[in-house]
């Protein structure tokens, strides 16, 4: 499990933007569930409020819609069941997992997707608006 660094997003791959549709639901089913996501990559979020993980729960649904995927609204529903209804109310990015999602955490995703483009699982395509992230930001 591993929540992409918020600012990556926008550029995510489809199937890393997909794939974080399906982690944000697992989170949200385990933190309902259990108390706590239940995973080392991931237990952080127990440290904010759960807005911040409602906010990113609604960024990536915006990220997804923008990219003509479109999350099933029972799903939806049930992420808002899960988490208490938070869905709605918004963190603003700059404050969205302040300590958690800072340039370190940034630069441990950006390597993760380096990874998976050097063994064959992002297209060069996928891999290009990353690339320019990288020479614009870092």
């Amino acid at each position: 499990m591993r929540l992409w660094h918020k600012d990556l997003l926008p550029i995510l791959p489809r199937m890393q933007l997909l794939g974080q549709w399906r982690e944000c639901c697992a989170i949200a089913k385990n933190i309902n569930a259990l108390g706590t996501p239940n995973h080392i990559l991931v237990n952080k979020i127990m440290d904010y409020p759960m807005e911040h993980f409602a906010t990113y729960c609604q960024n990536v649904v915006w990220h997804m819609e923008k990219n003509d995927f479109a999350p099933n609204p029972d799903t939806i529903h049930l992420l808002s069941r899960y988490l208490d209804t938070r869905i709605g109310y918004y963190v603003p990015n700059d404050y969205l997992f302040a300590d958690w999602h800072n340039d370190r955490y940034l630069y441990q995703c950006l390597t993760n997707l380096e990874e998976k483009f050097d063994c064959g699982g992002i297209s060069l395509e996928e891999w290009k608006p990353i690339d320019d992230y990288i020479l614009e930001h870092l």
